[in-house]
């Protein structure tokens, strides 16, 4: 199952770009504009409003993940938009849900997508001792791969972890680094977990994006204004002119285990 599952992503990767040309029934598709691949060993941390350094991108690109899914009633929503688009995202996912919805965090696979990991049950890990918080971590990590790929491990596919609230440490940093798993903080949000309405999110993030110009933008999958926003956000990107950049693990590392 893991090797068949390994093609397929290998093959959805396999362009590194998906232009507007090449989307499927819509032309004007904002698309992916290139594919840049992140190693822990030069690039443990990113994310501006957390850490010192961002991803290396231009003026311009985005890099856009989800957090928190996948959710039955939003993920689906998210998806056929970022679909429509040809557009490749990074979903940070929850274990507990993934446990409940393995065939959204298997379609998000499917459709070219990085999977990262965001926990089991989303506790702020800086609270916690480190032998309980990692244990959090890794039980998180279990849960996704064995839904994903068929097996519990805790060295995971794509070693891609963001923690939740941002709550970190010192020695969780070190240990994470350590794991050579890269930990994204974000440069840009959508304060997507305040009540608001989808009109009302997409001038936000916008103003915010056009602030910073570039850089990795934070969503939630599980909210229902963003999957309502999403369509009109990827559309008016397309218009002001930002590209789309999708993260991959240094050298596909563990897609063809």
């Amino acid at each position: 199952m893991i090797r068949i599952l390994a093609i397929a992503v290998a093959a959805a990767l396999a362009p590194l770009a998906a232009s507007a040309e090449s989307c499927p029934g819509n032309p004007r598709a904002l698309g992916t504009e290139r594919v840049i691949e992140v190693d822990a060993k030069t690039t443990p941390r990113v994310g501006r409003k957390q850490f010192p350094m961002t991803l290396p991108l231009h003026k311009k690109e985005l890099v856009l993940t989800f957090d928190d899914g996948p959710w039955p009633g939003t993920t689906p929503k998210v998806l056929d938009a970022l679909k429509n688009e040809c557009v490749r995202a990074t979903f940070f996912l929850l274990g507990k849900n993934v446990e409940a919805q393995p065939q959204l965090a298997r379609r998000e696979l499917a459709e070219g997508h990085s999977l990262g990991h965001h926990t089991y049950a989303h506790p702020l890990l800086d609270r916690m001792p480190l032998a309980k918080a990692e244990d959090e971590i890794n039980h998180g990590i279990e849960e996704d791969e064995y839904a994903v790929y068929g097996q519990r491990r805790t060295d995971p596919v794509t070693p891609f972890f963001r923690f939740p609230g941002f709550a970190s440490n010192r020695a969780l940093l070190d240990r994470m680094q350590a794991r050579r798993i890269v930990v994204f903080g974000a440069d840009v949000w959508a304060s997507d977990w305040d009540p608001m309405g989808p009109d009302q999110e997409l001038r936000l993030i916008l103003s915010r994006i056009d602030q910073i110009g570039s850089g990795i933008v934070l969503f939630h999958d599980t909210k229902q204004q963003t999957a309502q926003m999403l369509p009109a956000f990827l559309s008016e990107l397309k218009r002001r002119g930002y590209r789309i950049v999708h993260v991959v693990p240094a050298g596909s590392r563990g897609i063809l285990n």
